[in-house]
């Protein structure tokens, strides 16, 4: 009994150390998204939930960088750049 209980402990303190963090940038738009949950698809595309507002976002043309756990924490803490707004000419 003891020895499966070790061993269920060794497994989840393995685990709990495999999270990857992911920058992921939208060159059309220039939005930031940063994430731990990622499925990239075809043709650059990527689907991910936006730790910042919790979202699922479809980016259609993606960058993405896999990053730190330090970078993820401090850029899903800064609030988004402006979206660049349309001038009437």
């Amino acid at each position: 009994m003891k020895r499966t209980f070790l061993g269920s402990l060794v497994v989840m303190i393995s685990l709990a150390g495999c999270t990857s963090y992911y920058k992921v940038a939208d060159p059309t738009t220039g939005r930031v998204y940063y994430t731990t949950e990622l499925k990239q698809r075809g043709s650059g595309a990527s689907t991910l939930k936006d730790a910042r507002t919790g979202d699922t976002v479809t980016v259609q043309n993606s960058d993405v960088q896999k990053i730190n756990k330090e970078e993820f924490e401090s850029g899903k803490n800064t609030a988004p750049a402006p979206s660049p707004s349309k001038t009437a000419t």
